[in-house]
């Protein structure tokens, strides 16, 4: 089975593999779409996966957190930039929560980008990638 996945809240049309092509960057692309929520000032981005998966995308523009979750009450597992100094601050939430995280948890945000369209597309983190299980 195919998993498709949707931006949440949205319940916009579904975000497939068949439309992020592996080889493209077509205008609907994941990355485009996250370009387009920061844009709108939208730094915290949820897709859920039709398999009841979540992909977690929050920013301050500059660096990017991006978690994975099996599941409402996984923990998930996150990227990571290791051995990465200092932190960085303005991941602001739906919320209005302001957070902040050491650099090494997070990643910067064209790395996140391409992170988010290879497990849209592939269901899994590209095997180049490094990340962390928080379970």
């Amino acid at each position: 089975m195919i998993e498709s996945w949707t931006f949440e809240p949205d319940n916009s049309a579904p975000v497939s593999p068949d439309s992020v092509p592996a080889d493209s960057v077509p205008a609907d692309s994941v990355p485009a779409a996250l370009r387009k929520r920061i844009t709108g000032n939208r730094l915290e981005t949820w897709l859920t996966s039709s398999s009841g998966r979540s992909l977690a995308v929050v920013t301050n523009t500059e660096r990017t957190m991006v978690v994975l979750l099996d599941g409402p009450d996984d923990p998930g597992e996150h990227a990571v930039t290791p051995g990465a100094e200092g932190w960085s601050d303005g991941f602001v939430l739906s919320n209005g929560q302001d957070d902040a995280y050491p650099d090494e948890d997070t990643v910067p945000i064209d790395e996140a980008f391409g992170l988010a369209e290879h497990i849209v597309r592939t269901g899994h983190w590209p095997t180049d990638s490094t990340w962390v299980s928080d379970r």
